[in-house]
């Protein structure tokens, strides 16, 4: 994916916001290795984005609408939920397939109605919030360091 030029677009409300803006920065910046910069963009970052569309548009389509604006066939869309049943992110996974864009769901509490939406799902087995969050972020860190063994060191 990464190879290719494409770029991963990440998606979460609440704690798992803060955990896509996480994510996102580990492959900008870096993980554990010096290596070249990797392009990904949290959605829940851009404060002017998420208000406008919020009062224009309506908060289920706070991604989705991004996703329109910057997501193209081989991105992918990371969407993270701790309980499966967020509308927006929903609306944003329904998006991406339109455009041909994969996607990943992290999800906890069974999945909610997200399950069944992503091209890859990982389902944390519990319904406790805090534990799903610290699961979602050790996942991607996981997922980080595997991108940068692939990828390798910076020239």
């Amino acid at each position: 994916l990464l190879k290719k030029g494409s770029k991963i677009l990440l998606a979460g409300n609440g704690g798992s916001a803060a955990d896509a803006q996480h994510i996102a920065a580990e492959f900008v910046g870096r993980y554990l290795i010096d290596r070249r910069a990797l392009p990904a963009i949290a959605l829940s970052a851009d404060t002017s984005c998420l208000t406008a569309i919020s009062n224009d548009m309506g908060y289920e389509k706070v991604f989705s609408r991004q996703l329109e604006a910057l997501g193209a066939p081989g991105d992918l869309l990371w969407a993270l939920s701790t309980s499966g049943n967020s509308e927006n992110l929903s609306s944003a996974l329904k998006t991406a397939k339109s455009l041909g864009v994969s996607t990943v769901c992290l999800l906890g509490k069974g999945g909610g109605k997200m399950k069944g939406m992503g091209d890859i799902e990982l389902i944390v087995p519990s319904d406790d919030t805090p534990r799903i969050q610290e699961a979602h972020i050790t996942i991607a860190h996981l997922i980080c360091e595997a991108v940068e063994t692939q990828i390798g060191e910076a020239d």
